[in-house]
């Protein structure tokens, strides 16, 4: 609100400024006067709207940046959201038939665009904001599908569980019931085997296609870290040796959970 009332201000001032270089005043002034005049009255208008402007519309600089990802604030917030995120890991590997094999988390901070005129994103409104993102792969027995994804909905029948997948869930059941061979496609005639268990706003579950033969889909690899650089960038991969594929030659088959990118912290410019 406040940036906007300023530019308001400024932009009627630059056009005050402007009306009043450009009137032409009594017939009595010479054109040298007027001149000056315009000059006198259309400086400072300018000098103002360009500092304001400059003022109010700068990019956080990378030293502010680094500054508030490191502040007690930010680390207290950022430990908060990790260890959430690991119980969530730790409950699916405890409760579930599913065995955990690699955690995959990442954690960036990015400092605040320049005033954004046109196209605005929001990204000028922030100093800076952190995100995490967090995944983890467990590994299974192919052979035991129906088991392993009703063993799932079981953890997640239990009262205040961190489960959100459970036997009320039509979809999962019949899922379920495609791996024991009771019924067809869950999604309909010719829509092929399934990959995923997804709630909105909570955690998705996928996993490899273990009926589909060589046309199977498999879980991708993690995406290489591009940079660890704490505090404004993180990535953990836990353990670093672990692959994917490392976890399907152990398994036979791999399963992941996949939760929802946290906006941890943010200062408001």
């Amino acid at each position: 609100m406040a940036t906007t009332f300023w530019i308001v201000i400024l932009v009627l001032a630059v056009l005050l400024a402007t009306v009043a270089a450009t009137w032409p005043g009594p017939p009595a002034l010479s054109r040298q006067q007027r001149s000056w005049i315009r000059r006198v009255i259309g400086l400072p208008f300018t000098i103002v709207l360009v500092l304001v402007l400059a003022a109010c519309g700068r990019a956080t600089s990378e030293k502010t940046v680094r500054k508030l990802a490191a502040s007690p604030e930010a680390l207290k917030v950022r430990q908060e959201a990790e260890l959430a995120s690991r119980d969530v890991v730790a409950v699916w590997d405890a409760e579930t038939p599913l065995t955990l094999g690699l955690v995959v988390l990442e954690d960036v901070c990015v400092g605040g665009s320049a005033k954004e005129l046109f196209f605005p994103t929001g990204s000028d409104r922030y100093k800076i904001k952190c995100t995490m993102s967090v995944a983890a792969y467990f590994g299974a027995d192919p052979r035991r599908m129906a088991d392993t994804i009703d063993g799932v909905l079981s953890a997640g029948d239990r009262t205040g569980s961190l489960i959100p997948f459970d036997h009320a869930f039509h979809y999962a059941r019949t899922v379920v019931d495609y791996y024991r061979g009771k019924t067809g496609d869950p999604q309909g005639p010719g829509t092929g085997e399934p990959t995923e268990l997804f709630s909105a706003n909570t955690i998705s579950l996928n996993w490899d296609q273990v009926r589909s033969g060589s046309t199977g889909l498999l879980l991708e690899e993690p995406r290489p870290c591009s940079l660890h650089d704490p505090p404004v960038q993180r990535c953990l991969r836990e353990p670093a040796s672990t692959s994917v594929a490392d976890l399907r030659r152990e398994y036979g088959m791999v399963f992941k959970i996949t939760m929802p990118v946290t906006n941890y912290f943010t200062v408001w410019k």
